[in-house]
């Protein structure tokens, strides 16, 4: 480490999960590395099997699927490894305030292992990040274009800004082509993951529509209309889009969104 001051161990770590939720979601991988205040580094990394099906979701964004943990160890049998590994350090990670910590948290303690943060200081290179390069059409303009937008939230002078920064970032990253499918790629990584606007629905490998949220999120819609098809009804009486009442509907009558 060039430029933390270490005064104790810090343990920057990740998790993949089977979702983002911090409180029903489980662990499939942990990967960290302990540095010692001395820069000495330990690494640690393993599958853990959690006990119940990955969403296809899940595995497309991290490319872990069930056959890959089949033969994992499940989170308890390892708990205590990596409760050792963060024994008196302070943690790091990106995004790990609000997902990786709780949700460690949330699965330790679900199999009996008591992992507090109390009394670690914790270093989030996303949210430093965003401290340091706000994520503002200000920001964005004094930053590719050098000047300031004094005429910030006016319509037309956001409109006029977001174009020169536009055309200051395709000047400023090699990455970036001045083609707009290019960039169209780049500003819709998850273009024809979702079957609806609202992302209540995700297709499944196989082209059918899953749940994405809920009590039978991961769950092929089509699965649910036929064990459950009260569920279906009761969610037609909630506040949903016509998009979503509609698929709704048409699930309840044996109508099935079809993937392009």
């Amino acid at each position: 480490m060039e430029n933390l001051n270490l005064e104790r161990p810090l343990v920057c770590f990740d998790l993949e999960t089977t979702g983002t939720s911090v409180d029903r979601d489980r662990i499939v991988e942990i990967g960290l590395v302990r540095v010692e205040p001395d820069g000495s580094r330990r690494e640690y990394r393993t599958l853990i099997n959690p006990e119940m099906p990955i969403p296809p979701g899940a595995s497309a964004v991290h490319g872990i699927h069930d056959a890959d943990v089949s033969d994992a160890p499940v989170l308890a049998a390892v708990a205590a490894e990596v409760i050792g590994l963060f024994d008196g350090a302070d943690l790091a990670g990106y995004n790990s305030v609000n997902f990786d910590a709780p949700l460690l948290t949330n699965e330790l303690n679900r199999v009996g292992v008591d992992f507090s943060l109390e009394g670690r200081r914790h270093l989030d290179a996303m949210r430093i990040f965003f401290t340091m390069e706000p994520r503002t059409l200000v920001a964005a303009y004094r930053k590719y274009c050098g000047k300031d937008l004094t005429e910030a939230h006016a319509a037309l002078a956001d409109v006029q800004a977001t174009l020169d920064v536009l055309d200051a970032m395709v000047g400023r990253y090699d990455e970036l082509s001045g083609d707009v499918d290019d960039l169209h790629k780049v500003s819709n990584p998850n273009e024809g993951r979702w079957v609806d606007r609202g992302r209540k629905f995700e297709w499944s490998d196989t082209g059918q529509a899953l749940f994405t949220f809920g009590k039978h999120r991961g769950r092929l819609l089509a699965d649910i209309a036929q064990q459950f098809p009260d569920y279906l009804e009761w969610m037609t009486g909630k506040d949903f889009s016509d998009e979503v009442t509609g698929i709704l509907r048409n699930a309840l009558d044996g109508k099935f969104p079809e993937k392009n």
